[in-house]
């Protein structure tokens, strides 16, 4: 697993989803404002669908075009209330002097780690403009000094890759596109490259893979934390069995095989568009 294979998958992702949704704004831009763009995918469709007698499958399209961009916007609209509504949540939990002293300590800046008073362990980064990790109180008695800054060092990788961005697009282009599965078989693989990744960050910075382990290990005895509403990355609710093997033997090489079905799917689909687009610019 390296870094390139990881956003190698994001932007194949942001551009096959990306060509896809600005074709659709511009068609229903059109619709609305009565514009005449000639060279638009979906009008290419509906031309085509015309031409060899499938007229009444145009509506589906129009059906599929629409449903795409508003579940699109529910999805991020849906993203930025609860992560709003958290974010309030973390403050009024907020330890001001223990958020100081972490931040002393691990040099993040006082607005970069955040220490909440909660019971139960809590490591997560959370925030897509200005990342933000998020630790609790429990996580702190759980572990030692060096497990914790082993969890720490994980969530800074997460952190400095603005991951919880990353991740909450590769599911909204999932989620909204799945006519072309690949893009949910990016969206999974991606989640379990960073994990491994991050964790590769941690064990460099100790220079041993102990305490990362013996971490993860303590908090999956507690138990997995209720999921929260918003998009963003956990220390120990990701591909746990990827990093365990990793950690008890990091010279393997874990190998991520595309499946061939699901891509002959998805590049049919996308050829097909692709097609259509080149014949509308011809």
């Amino acid at each position: 697993m390296s870094k390139r294979q990881s956003s190698l998958m994001f932007f194949v992702s942001l551009i096959i989803s990306g060509t896809i949704f600005i074709q659709m704004a511009l068609y229903v831009i059109a619709m609305l404002a009565g514009w005449n763009i000639k060279f638009n995918l979906v009008e290419v469709c509906h031309s085509t669908l015309k031409s060899i007698g499938l007229s009444s499958l145009e509506y589906v399209l129009d059906a599929l075009v629409i449903y795409t961009l508003l579940f699109s916007f529910w999805k991020m609209g849906s993203q930025l209330v609860h992560a709003s509504r958290m974010k309030r949540r973390f403050q009024q939990y907020r330890e001001k002097m223990l958020t100081i002293e972490m931040n002393e300590t691990y040099k993040d800046g006082v607005d970069d780690l955040i220490v909440i008073s909660y019971p139960g362990p809590i490591a997560i980064t959370m925030g897509f403009i200005r990342p933000k990790i998020v630790i609790s109180t429990g996580l702190i008695n759980l572990l030692n000094e060096e497990e914790l800054k082993a969890v720490i060092s994980h969530e800074k990788y997460h952190k400095e890759n603005r991951d919880p961005l990353k991740i909450f697009l590769l599911s909204l282009f999932a989620s909204t596109m799945g006519y072309i599965p690949i893009l949910k078989w990016f969206n999974q693989k991606y989640r379990i490259i960073q994990e491994v990744l991050a964790d590769e960050f941690a064990i460099e910075k100790q220079k041993t893979s102990v305490y990362l382990g013996s971490a993860l290990l303590k908090m999956l005895k507690v138990g997995k934390q209720e999921k929260m509403p918003f998009t963003y990355v956990s220390f120990a609710d990701t591909s746990v069995n990827y990093r365990i093997e990793y950690m008890l033997n990091p010279v393997k090489d874990i190998r991520l095989n595309i499946p061939v079905e699901v891509a002959f799917i998805s590049l049919t689909i996308f050829s097909l568009i692709c097609a259509f687009f080149i014949y509308a610019l011809a």
